[in-house]
């Protein structure tokens, strides 16, 4: 649990991330598909068509910290700093040029075989540059002090701070343009467009006065404000986040709680809470005076598992296809 706890928070609280969707952005050299890239189709599969994808090297990309990247070449060894991001190349079906991920890298299941490069806030540079890597790619977690230290190492690094749905799916993009995977990556961001429209039409036919108000507790006594992905997917849901009138990751309040009185409660499944030793859901349900609280008292306790729901990659809109049927399971039904 502390391990689960110490990467949430890194993740989440002790990170201000201060870019949005900067990694779709292009450079000069870009070749004029890959500066459309970011307005995805939905079909196009041929042979033709995947030779317009191909990427043109030389290739001039931005990263979220607003750097230019020449990459000569597509990138043969990678290493990902972030779990995340791991989950993007595997997707793209690049495992066999990941030659370094993070010690919380679990997903799927071939990056456990892979060599560890340490934790996600401030990897092991020693490692990374042992695996001699032609890209090193760092999330959220990465601070700005560990940014510049490995690029005073001439690491090839491409950092990524993604805070929407848009900066996930212009993520997965832009990577796809970097390693030559760009068909891939726009047939996978087409399929989880198609997933976020299933879920958006269907929360469109709900009333306002017919929105349930939602609270999330992602961690022991942590929940999450405006200006996040996780926010962003209860309002996709077609749910209020009760504490949508703060920003960002933030301790709870639970006299507050219990006065916003959500119709639902969304938490990270199988969290222990370190100083009771309660399993979260029994941690939520046995606070003072919360057993006056609508979702409570009408059983409304759903656990959504926490890498699905704090990865902003592939599966995010897994994330978003359970918390809608947590919200309105009734509207969900198929």
């Amino acid at each position: 649990m502390k391990k689960f706890l110490a990467l949430l928070l890194t993740m989440m609280i002790a990170l201000t991330i201060s870019a949005c969707g900067s990694g779709s952005e292009g450079g000069e050299k870009d070749s004029s598909s890959q500066k459309a890239s970011s307005e995805v189709e939905n079909n196009g599969s041929s042979e033709n068509k995947a030779n317009e994808k191909a990427t043109v090297y030389p290739l001039t990309v931005k990263d979220a910290t607003g750097l230019e990247i020449t990459f000569e070449k597509a990138p043969e060894r990678i290493v990902s700093t972030s779990p995340s991001e791991t989950e993007i190349l595997f997707a793209l079906g690049l495992g066999d040029k990941i030659y370094g991920v993070s010690d919380f890298d679990d997903y799927p299941k071939e990056a456990l075989t892979k060599p560890k490069v340490g934790g996600v806030t401030k990897p092991n540079e020693e490692a990374i540059i042992a695996a001699n890597p032609d890209l090193v790619i760092g999330g959220i977690s990465m601070k700005d002090d560990i940014v510049e230290k490995f690029r005073g190492l001439d690491l090839p690094l491409y950092k990524t701070e993604p805070k929407k749905m848009d900066d996930i799916l212009n993520n997965i993009i832009q990577i796809g343009i970097i390693t030559d995977t760009q068909q891939k990556a726009e047939e996978l961001v087409a399929q989880m467009k198609e997933d976020i429209k299933t879920v958006t039409e269907a929360a469109a036919t709900l009333k306002e006065e017919d929105k349930k108000k939602v609270y999330i507790e992602f961690s022991p006594g942590w929940t999450v404000g405006k200006g996040e992905f996780m926010d962003e997917l209860i309002t996709l849901a077609g749910g209020i986040n009760i504490a949508s009138d703060m920003e960002g990751w933030n301790a709870i309040n639970e006299e507050k709680i219990i006065q916003d009185n959500p119709d639902v409660i969304l938490y990270t499944a199988g969290t222990v809470d370190d100083k009771s030793g309660k399993p979260l859901e029994e941690l939520i349900t046995s606070r003072n005076g919360w057993e006056k609280i609508t979702a409570i008292k009408d059983g409304s306790l759903t656990g959504i598992e926490g890498n699905i729901m704090s990865r902003p990659g592939p599966r995010i809109t897994e994330a978003l296809t359970q918390m809608a049927k947590a919200i309105y399971p009734d509207l969900f039904k198929k």
